[in-house]
């Protein structure tokens, strides 16, 4: 990775001083860019700006006459002097409409006006290829980052007006704002520091500005039409990065390390089909799937393993999936894998017959336990009844084998609307828009003498993503199998392809 001459000096020795000839040389011959020789051939707007429109002018009633900030944050070290593939900030997204790597050290400010607020994105534009900054600013100089975009087709991919980030400081004056805290730590201390400096009261200020991060989570619990097709998207990508997973599983087992070749075959279509995997995958065989968020993924994988995939594509607008399948690696479920599977299956239909209109979001969870609980009584594991171990205050024996939720909202986060409030979460009433998960599960350890030695070391989770409807849920991931017939049946029709005699 190289370096720019823009280090500051003492901080490294791997900069080469530009000279005077270079200086010269570079500034001569470039072509001009298509929106500088004709100012209206400009990109067109994205999918997602009309929507970001409707999403503001809500932010602006809820906040009358106040300023508000929303930065996209800024690139965060990975190590040295190189950073990670930048993401903004989740509220930032969610009410520029710009997704993918869209754009460090921005700021979406949402200036009170008379019938309002107006609305204005601050960024780092593009500077003329004669400027030193085009060759010698790592962060933002196009020769190392590729093209930016100028104020005028940023304008036109968000339909909001853009200023240069250096005229923001005016802006936010004496820190007499809401911000969102968590997005842009040296802004937030930096705002903090203004308050200090006006007299203002701080924690008053702190106060406000988490009410806004609460307003932002919540405003997400219901999804529009647009982020409901942006779902179904991510759903169907995501079972086809799936399907590829499974036509090599052969090479997963042969070559050794099969988890994390697993986990490299599904980021492989995760950068192809999208922006990137929306979490962490968890690739996890045997009895690394009863350890819940298994994303060391070292294990080797085994003909006859059970192996459990939790991954999900999120595409270019940030939205993700979140899907688990647990596989046979053989193609078959053995006895007692089936035993457990076809437990979770029921469980899981429970929850997902329960995720309608009318009942609360924590009827999901309540459903999928009881049927979780009913089969360990059956199956002689529970100190107590079914009854006795749902009981919140004094049971929970259950838990051993399935410590987690059944259920979360899903969007931009994969653990999406984190910051609502419990009664507008699990005690609230499911409604139509709101998108979500389902995903019970079973988990017998190894060293679990609790467990009969046929289940030791078997873990299996069965996850997908759903939309509330007006009478019940619609399955965003069901183009994934889920009936354990099924699931052989399709991984019998992957390995088979392509049909024999086909040709390209």
């Amino acid at each position: 990775m190289a370096e720019s001459e823009q280090t500051p000096a003492g901080e490294s020795n791997r900069g080469i001083a530009f000279s005077q000839a270079f200086k010269a040389f570079i500034n001569e011959d470039w072509a001009p860019s298509p929106s500088d020789i004709d100012p209206a051939n400009l990109p067109a707007q994205l999918p997602a700006a009309p929507w970001a429109a409707k999403r503001r002018a809500a932010l602006s009633a809820a906040f009358p006459g106040e300023l508000l900030v929303l930065p996209a944050g800024p690139l965060k070290p990975r190590n040295n002097d190189c950073d990670y593939r930048f993401r903004p900030h989740t509220a930032f997204a969610y009410e520029s409409g710009l997704g993918e790597d869209k754009e460090p050290d921005a700021m979406l400010a949402l200036i009170p006006a008379a019938d309002g607020h107006q609305a204005v994105l601050f960024f780092h534009p593009r500077v003329p290829r004669t400027d030193p900054e085009f060759y010698a600013d790592a962060r933002y100089g196009e020769l190392w980052v590729g093209q930016r975009e100028s104020l005028a087709e940023m304008a036109a991919l968000t339909g909001l007006e853009t200023r240069d980030i250096t005229e923001f400081d005016a802006i936010i004056g004496d820190g007499d704002a809401r911000i969102v805290r968590d997005a842009d730590e040296p802004f937030t201390a930096k705002v903090d520091a203004l308050r200090t400096a006006a007299g203002s009261d701080v924690e008053a200020a702190k106060g406000k500005d988490e009410e806004l991060a609460r307003w932002l989570s919540e405003a997400r619990l219901v999804k529009d039409e647009f982020e409901i097709g942006q779902m179904r998207e991510a759903c169907r990508r995501t079972a086809t990065a799936f399907a590829a997973v499974v036509a090599d599983f052969p090479q997963a087992v042969r070559r050794g390390r099969g988890e994390r070749w697993v986990e490299g075959v599904f980021g492989l279509h995760a950068r192809h089909l999208g922006n990137a995997t929306g979490y962490d995958s968890i690739v996890a065989a045997d009895d690394h799937a009863t350890t819940l968020h298994w994303i060391r993924n070292t294990g080797e994988l085994r003909p006859e393993s059970l192996l459990l995939i939790d991954a999900g594509i999120e595409i270019e607008s940030l939205y993700t999936a979140d899907i688990t399948r647990t596989l046979p690696l053989s193609g078959r479920y053995s006895p007692a894998q089936r035993q457990v599977y076809e437990a979770v299956l029921e469980a899981q239909q429970a929850g997902i017959d329960a995720a309608k209109p009318g009942n609360k979001f924590k009827d999901i969870h309540l459903a999928a336990i009881a049927v979780i609980a009913r089969y360990l009584e059956q199956w002689g594991l529970l100190p107590v009844s079914a009854a006795a171990a749902l009981d919140l205050e004094n049971g929970q024996h259950f838990r051993r084998w399935m410590v987690h939720g059944t259920s979360h909202h899903l969007g931009i986060d994969v653990h999406d609307c984190a910051l609502a409030r419990d009664e507008n979460y699990k005690e609230a009433e499911l409604r139509p828009g709101m998108v979500c998960t389902v995903e019970p599960g079973l988990y017998f350890k190894a060293a679990d003498l609790k467990v009969p030695p046929e289940l030791r070391g078997i873990g299996v989770r069965i996850e997908d993503d759903i939309v509330i409807t007006e009478t019940g849920c619609e399955i965003l991931s069901r183009d994934l199998p889920r009936h354990p017939d099924e699931v052989e049946a399709w991984m019998r029709q992957v390995w088979e392809w392509p049909p024999a005699g086909a040709t390209d």
